[in-house]
């Protein structure tokens, strides 16, 4: 290009492409701009090189510089792993000179019992609703509301004229049926009547006798009495209303004698028959026990439960029929088992763990014990030892499993567990 812009005028033999300008102006040493005659052809070339990359970097240099680039890149890569290695290892001279402080407890043997919470309701051993057989006028109440009251005692008296008549009525019938036996009976010896007229005479008899017991029936039942020992309840008549036998004149409901009625799921109906122990939880914290006596012998398809009921032992009085009661049913007991807090369980893709403390010269370390895990109850769960053995006295991490970072041989600080974790878990 500098050969161009000193040579004053080109002249070629190729014709002059169209469109191209006849000359080209350059700057002179004096800053005037001069004309130059520069060949069509030679620009034309000049393009045509620029544009395929021939005036580029030689092929030889080129190949140099990547050779250097890939050897950079290996060398920075051998560096970083080095690095990496070294960190890795200082961490882990970290880790293994590192103490961690844990809390720990004994392992204990106890009985651990499987509990089921429920909710019922109280119910009283017997309780009727009171109706009248016969209907009519209600004549008198002997008894007010809330009264203690014996089998047999009178409660309300139906008006009984119309009835107390018709019983003598079929009382006189029967007498004189009675009169005409007799009067047969004493001819036929004589051989007066037949034997026919006798026997029609004792069936007439039998017939008066049987509508009397009817009527004198039908008179009783005016009376409305006690089924049972118990206590009266809210009265839903008075003296001069007429009832039927679908009118709830009262109830009466024995209290002697208090029974809980709850449902049990499927799944636990298994563990539950007459005699299985449970207690019963009421307003301000009173508990009560009590013994199962009924387990229904279905499944309900609703509910997929089975009704059981039972009886509380000396219910306080202030427990009354129809109020709800939480209930926790005791479904088995495993005795004598090794139970550690479930906090202490570390669970992993094998199974449950736990970390024993044990003593290795100076200094406590953490061993990883494989164990299967049994009851939960309480906070508590039962391990049973895979393979290592497990003493009742050994001593493991407690809480925090999970969150600290613990490993196999590491330098552990141990020490008690906390007073509010111990009085929670004895709970």
């Amino acid at each position: 290009w500098r050969r161009l812009t000193k040579t004053k005028n080109f002249v070629t033999d190729r014709p002059m492409p169209a469109g191209l300008p006849a000359s080209i102006s350059f700057p002179n040493s004096s800053g005037l701009k001069r004309p130059c005659a520069i060949d069509r052809g030679l620009l034309v070339a000049l393009a045509l090189l620029l544009a395929t990359g021939g005036l580029g970097v030689p092929a030889g240099a080129q190949e140099k510089s990547e050779a250097k680039e890939k050897t950079d890149t290996k060398e920075s890569s051998d560096s970083k792993k080095k690095n990496d290695g070294k960190k890795k290892a200082d961490s882990k001279g970290s880790a293994s000179s590192q103490i961690t402080a844990v809390e720990v407890m004994p392992v204990e043997r106890r009985d651990l019992m499987e509990t089921l919470n429920l909710v019922g309701s109280v119910a009283a051993t017997e309780s009727a609703q009171v109706r009248t057989e016969i209907a009519g006028l209600v004549r008198e109440i002997s008894v007010q509301e809330g009264q203690a009251v014996k089998k047999g005692q009178l409660l309300v008296k139906i008006d009984d004229s119309e009835i107390a008549a018709q019983t003598e009525e079929a009382e006189s019938a029967y007498q004189l049926t009675l009169l005409n036996l007799k009067r047969s009976e004493s001819l036929a010896k004589t051989s007066s009547v037949t034997q026919a007229d006798r026997d029609r005479s004792e069936a007439e008899a039998r017939s008066a006798h049987a509508r009397y017991n009817l009527q004198k029936s039908r008179l009783e039942k005016t009376e409305i009495r006690a089924p049972f020992d118990g206590i009266v309840g809210a009265r839903a008549v008075s003296p001069g209303d007429y009832v039927t036998s679908q009118t709830v004149l009262t109830n009466v409901a024995d209290l002697s004698r208090l029974k809980i009625e709850f449902e049990v799921p499927e799944r636990f109906y298994r563990k539950v028959t007459p005699g299985t122990t449970f207690s019963v939880r009421i307003e301000g914290g009173k508990t009560i026990g009590g013994e199962v006596y009924f387990v229904s012998s279905a499944i309900s398809r609703e509910t997929r439960s089975s009704m059981v009921k039972g009886y509380l032992t000396n219910p306080p009085p202030e427990l009354k029929p129809g109020m709800f009661a939480n209930i926790e049913l005791l479904l088995e007991v495993h005795k004598n088992v090794l139970v550690v807090p479930e906090s202490s369980i570390l669970m992993t893709p094998e199974g449950g763990q736990v970390v024993l403390v044990e003593e290795k010269g100076t200094d406590f370390v953490a061993n990883f014990v494989r164990v299967d895990l049994g009851l939960r109850s309480r906070g508590l769960v039962e391990i049973i030892p895979v393979s290592a053995k497990l003493s009742e006295k050994a001593v493991v991490v407690a809480s925090g499993t999970g969150a600290i970072q613990l490993f196999q041989g590491g330098k552990l600080a141990p020490r008690p567990l906390r007073k509010e974790l111990r009085i929670s878990r004895e709970k």
